[in-house]
């Protein structure tokens, strides 16, 4: 760290000022389950039922309602079917997550029970009672209708999905992606081949925008601009994005034109250099809001690969987050 400027922010208080810098959290939108996920809660998840909805075997055996034996009845109980009241002294085949009859004591597992063939009886194979609601899953044994699953801001994973789609849900409140436009400036870069004529290959181009996905953005466009003004600011005052990411220009060379753009847009830096090598000349800016008063930002970062990466890190992660 020698050689940085004291008055720069550290890291730690770099990543804390983007995180303060990202606002409210976007609008909440209703998803379907499918389109949900990856994004965030924005309301908190209740259940719309009792889970189990109603009491179901646990085991596949047989459903057996009093003190055996039992006589054994003929049709079974398979899930999704809505079984016929059980008389006392009976007993039904019953599969296992099938729901249990009316007047069902218990369930009787396969292993643990006997049929008298010539008389139908079923008995049980151990001596010993059968205890009420053995192998049972008492209806909303899981959780109970109204009850809090997931607080909003939770991320939406596969296993959220799951428990979703089990509480009842079809659809889920969720906030958008950030959207965010990538542009890669630097005359001296390649779009194919090999290095040659003075000029290096984009490796930021091909690197940034999964990155930026995994870290919950929408990437609306990636654009190479020249290292000029007038075509730099042109690009970051149109952008229609919530989150401009720019890579190189940030130091003050003579064709680095980032500081000089916010200047004239007449955005403020929130972050100006991080006392942090490598990606020392990062920033991070407040850019002029939309007509709808939504909120936008600018990341800036440097333009070596090493340096934008430590950026990303530093500035892009948690104001993406956030």
């Amino acid at each position: 760290m020698t050689g940085l400027p004291a008055h720069h922010p550290s890291w730690q208080r770099a990543r804390s000022l983007a995180r303060a810098a990202a606002g409210p959290a976007l609008p909440g939108v209703p998803r379907t389950l499918e389109d949900a996920l990856g994004h965030a809660l924005a309301e908190p998840l209740t259940a719309l039922t009792d889970l189990p909805p109603f009491a179901t075997s646990a085991m596949d055996g047989w459903a057996v309602s009093g003190p055996g034996p039992w006589q054994l009845g003929e049709r079974g109980v398979l899930a999704g079917q809505r079984p016929e009241p059980l008389a006392a002294g009976t007993a039904v085949p019953i599969a296992t997550g099938a729901p249990l009859p009316p007047g069902a004591s218990a369930v009787l597992r396969r292993e643990h029970g006997e049929v008298e063939r010539s008389t139908s009886l079923l008995h049980l194979a151990a001596p010993g009672p059968l205890p009420e609601g053995h192998d049972v899953r008492p209806r909303g044994q899981e959780c109970a209708s109204g009850e809090p699953l997931l607080p909003a801001g939770t991320s939406v994973t596969p296993a959220v999905l799951g428990l979703a789609a089990a509480s009842g849900y079809d659809r889920l409140v969720v906030h958008r992606r950030p959207s965010v436009e990538l542009f890669v400036l630097g005359d001296e870069l390649l779009d194919a081949g090999v290095p040659r004529g003075g000029r290096v290959r984009d490796a930021l181009g091909p690197l940034l925008p999964s990155w930026l996905r995994g870290l919950g953005a929408e990437v609306i466009g990636r654009h190479r601009v020249a290292d000029r003004l007038a075509e730099l600011r042109e690009a970051v005052a149109h952008s229609p994005a919530d989150v401009v990411i720019t890579t190189g220009s940030t130091a003050a060379g003579p064709v680095d034109f980032l500081h000089e753009t916010l200047r004239l847009l007449h955005a403020p830096l929130i972050v100006d250099s991080v006392s942090v090598r490598p990606g020392h000349p990062m920033l991070l800016a407040e850019l002029p809001a939309t007509a709808d008063g939504r909120a936008r930002r600018l990341v800036g970062l440097p333009g070596n690969p090493l340096a934008a990466v430590a950026g990303t890190a530093t500035l892009a992660a948690p104001l993406l987050r956030a």
